[in-house]
Parts: C-alpha cells; structure tokens; sequence
C-alpha cells in the first residue's frame, strides 16, 4: 500500500520529466508539484520510557489526489530476539513505516501528545526531489538502519531527508554556545529521576562535550525550533525560509502520569550511606564485623560494574568511555571469596586500600565526567565502608599481636 502511494507520484513525476527534462516551469504554468505538500511533523514526549523526548516524521499530503502519508523513520518491535541486549550493544535496527497520515496523529492523540506541523516552503524540483528518495529509501534493501540515538535517528533521517535535497544548503542560527549531549536530554527527563539515573549511569565522559547545531538536533523539539528560523540559500547567494506556515493538527491534553519509584536515587543513596554508618558503629559495640553486609555491598556493585563493564563494547559513541566504572566495576566478585575467608580469619585485607584508592580516583573523576544522581553519596558510603574494614581488622591484627 505504501509503496504504490509513493509509486503514484513517481508515475507522474516520470511522465512530467519526459515531457520537459529541465523539470523547473514558468512561474504562470501550473505544476504537478503545485498540489503537494510537504512538512515536518514533531510530535511531544508521552509517558512511555521510548517518548521521553517526543518524535519526528514528515508527512506528504497530495490535496488533488487525497493520499495523504506520513513517513516514519522511528519503527521497531520490542519482539524481537534479544532486543534490549542489542539496544546495550548499539545493535538495534530501525526501520523506515509509512503509514495514513490520520493514523498517525490517532495514536499520537490517543497518548496526549501534540502534533505540530511545518510545512515547507519548497521548489517544485525540491518536492520531486524529495519523493523520489523517498521512495528509493522505502525499498526493502534501504529501510532498515542501524539506530544511534544521538547521530541517527528517527529525526536526524527526516531532517537529511529535507535539507539532502534543496536547491542550497540550509542555513539554521548560531550561538556562542551549544549544551552538551547529556544537558540536551536532562531538559527532557527532569521529570523522570530514574530515567535519568539510568542514562547518566551509561553515558561516558563523551556525552559531556559540547555540541554542534546539527548534533543537537536529535531531540525532535530542537529540529521543529531550528526549521523555524532556517533559511535555503541557493548557488546565487539568494535565501528563502525553509518553513512556510505552522500548525498544530493535534493539540496536547493531559496525559495520565504512571506511579514511578517513590524515592529518588539521591534518596536511596543517602539510606545507603545512613544504613552503612549503623552498620559500622554496631560493629564497633559488638566487637564483631558483619561479613554479610560487605557481601551485598560486593555483589551490588559488582553486578552494576558488568553492566557499565560490557558498555565498553557497545557501538554507542557516548558510552565506552565511563569513569564511573572506577567506581563500580566487576572486581569486587572475585574479591568475595577472599574476604570471607579472611574475616572469618581475623586477617587484615589489604584489598580495602585498592579499593580506596579505585575510589578516591573515580570521586576525582567527577571533576571531568557528570555522574549518576547520587553516585557520590554512594562513593562516599563504600569509601567509609573500605576505611573502616581496613582500620578496624588492622586494630584487631595488633591487639591479638600483643596478646
């Protein structure tokens, strides 16, 4: 079905250029193209984890013919084998849809999110131009892509669909200044604290650096907002804005908020901190460590350390260079066996100096590398936690010493 929408334009555009091979047409003769219109569509964020940032497709709507589509680059299925260990790895495939511009604002309305249109301001040539890719990109060897969320995604592929084919180059605003790539999405996750936990957990040193006007229009918003002041300028120095009329089709309702979490992680992390310090001070007025709660500490962080381990791999530009690995890492498995064995012992342990020291340079990383909410309270608990083991079995060393 939607190959033959676009395939009716691609029989009259065929015809047409046979008809006169300079494509472009007196000003007073009117052109297939004349009744074609194409926009920009940027849909808001809804509740789902995947539309925290809202979406992007455009849509092409023939008024003499009536088909009327919308492009959407942003289609996957959670079906499939393996996904959320692909999503890890930078493996995950996305596909370009096309389905009944109506359709398309249903589910959107269904959600409670807007729906505003651009409609551009676009040469008949252009508009021709753009169908045609359109088409050749829809064939089944060229939708699927390889999805990055910051480099290419859903909306990055309906902008270079655009501004690819223009007669010129487009020209958006300039700043002094361009947030980084974690600023970028912390403007759209504020309201999400364990959304954002997460991506601040995986999200390396990288994703701190400064963008560029073109980077930071992987969020939808940001591209609607560029279009808005974007100019074609052409060969002869001559400009147009890009954008010829703004609307919203479907307007935003309240939308019903999912319960999250009721503590956010800077509050678990302080229960952490409260709940290690009682720990300790119980210790001290039994005389007696608790090796089990060293235990949960170990795994804890062990476990989250293979996590932030294996993203090191992945083919995510912004993830592999993480220095909160310092902090939690996987060494702390193999190190279980050992500190039972040597509690059990009343042997001292060095290995709580290396993991001081791990410690006091992942705090230090903090300087360069944005951290997780509450990361730093958690660096503290388990460097009072590694301080308080060392000196304590240290003291219980040298009391049985002189005994």
């Amino acid at each position: 079905m939607a190959l033959l929408l676009l395939g009716g334009w691609h029989i009259g555009l065929s015809a047409q250029q046979t008809e006169d091979n300079s494509v472009s047409h007196e000003v007073n003769k009117a052109h297939p193209m004349d009744s074609v219109d194409i926009s920009l569509l940027t849909c808001s964020p809804h509740q789902e984890v995947y539309s925290l940032y809202g979406h992007t497709a455009i849509r092409v709507n023939d008024r003499r013919t009536g088909r009327d589509i919308a492009v959407n680059y942003g289609m996957f299925s959670f079906a499939k084998p393996y996904f959320v260990l692909r999503f890890v790895f930078g493996l995950t495939d996305y596909e370009m849809g096309i389905e009944g511009f109506e359709d398309f604002c249903r589910i959107y309305a269904y959600y409670g999110s807007s729906v505003t249109e651009q409609m551009l301001d676009l040469l008949p040539e252009e508009k021709i131009r753009i169908l045609q890719a359109l088409e050749e990109n829809y064939r089944p060897e060229n939708r699927v892509y390889r999805y990055n969320y910051f480099y290419d995604n859903c909306t990055t592929r309906a902008r270079d669909m655009i501004a690819d084919h223009l007669n010129g180059k487009v020209r958006y605003r300039e700043e002094e200044k361009y947030p980084s790539f974690r600023e970028l999405i912390h403007e759209w996750n504020k309201e999400h604290p364990w959304a954002r936990f997460g991506n601040d957990m995986l999200l390396g040193i990288k994703a701190d650096q400064h963008t560029t006007i073109g980077e930071q229009q992987f969020i939808p918003a940001n591209t609607m907002r560029d279009f808005d002041q974007a100019y074609i300028v052409d060969e002869h120095g001559e400009k147009r804005p890009l954008v010829g009329c703004k609307m919203i089709v479907v307007p935003a309702r309240e939308q019903i908020v999912e319960k999250e979490f009721p503590l956010r992680p800077r509050t678990c992390a302080i229960i952490l901190f409260v709940v290690t310090w009682l720990v300790s001070i119980i210790e001290r007025g039994r005389q007696k460590i608790y090796w089990g709660y060293d235990l949960l500490l170990m795994l804890a962080s062990g476990l989250a350390g293979c996590i932030l381990f294996v993203m090191i791999f992945s083919q995510h530009p912004t993830v592999n260079i993480n220095l909160q690995i310092l902090l939690l890492n996987p060494l702390p498995l193999f190190f279980i066996r050992r500190m039972i064995r040597r509690t059990r012992k009343h042997l001292p342990d060095s290995q709580y100096l290396y993991w001081t020291f791990l410690i006091m340079i992942a705090m230090a990383g903090g300087l360069f590398q944005h951290y997780a909410e509450g990361m730093f309270i958690v660096a503290l608990s388990l460097l009072f936690r590694n301080i308080w083991r060392y000196g304590y079995q240290l003291k219980y060393d040298k009391k049985e010493y002189h005994q």
